[in-house]
């Protein structure tokens, strides 16, 4: 598969729409996984169960994962989900956060469709995206984000910095801080 500079891969996917919003004097990131279209049917019946798995990173290590419910039977999900994130103003330029799609399958793996990933120190939409809501605290900022097999390669190397894995796990943990579910 040919794979361009900034990680695009020659086909289609779909693709997920992600509010980000910063509020800086509380250090809070808010990240929004408003909705996906065109994704890819991975069951039998032509249609996928569809979840959205989000992991804040930093220096390749995942410091918080949440989840969204998992929305039956369409290709066209809407979640409007909000997921919030503790971030010091100091460390915003240290994180990245990693966004897969992902099919549910009770019987067997879950199988991922696509990923994508922001932060400072990817190159293009991934970076703009993330300086805008920087630039706009305490405002919302919406994006489309076209899915791609793995997660895009950061700039500052060549290596991609999280590869989508096939299967999962169907651990849930619980988020002492306010109770969720992860």
């Amino acid at each position: 598969m040919e794979q361009n500079l900034i990680g695009t891969e020659k086909f289609d996917l779909g693709e997920i729409m992600i509010s980000l919003c910063y509020l800086p004097t509380a250090g809070r990131l808010t990240l929004t996984i408003i909705k996906a279209r065109n994704l890819k049917a991975m069951d039998i019946t032509g249609s996928s169960d569809p979840y959205a798995k989000v992991s804040l990173m930093c220096e390749g290590k995942r410091i918080k994962k949440r989840k969204t419910s998992v929305k039956k039977c369409t290709l066209s999900p809407v979640y409007n989900e909000a997921m919030v994130f503790d971030v010091p103003r100091e460390n915003v330029d240290d994180i990245h956060m990693v966004i897969k799609v992902i099919d549910y399958d009770r019987i067997g793996c879950n199988e991922v469709m696509g990923c994508t990933a922001l932060g400072p120190m990817f190159v293009g939409l991934a970076r703009d995206h993330w300086f805008e809501m920087l630039e706009n605290p305490r405002k919302p900022v919406a994006q489309w984000y076209p899915l791609q097999e793995h997660v895009p390669m950061c700039a500052t190397s060549s290596i991609p910095v999280n590869k989508c894995k096939t299967c999962h796990s169907r651990q849930t943990t619980i988020d002492s801080s306010d109770g969720s579910t992860l």
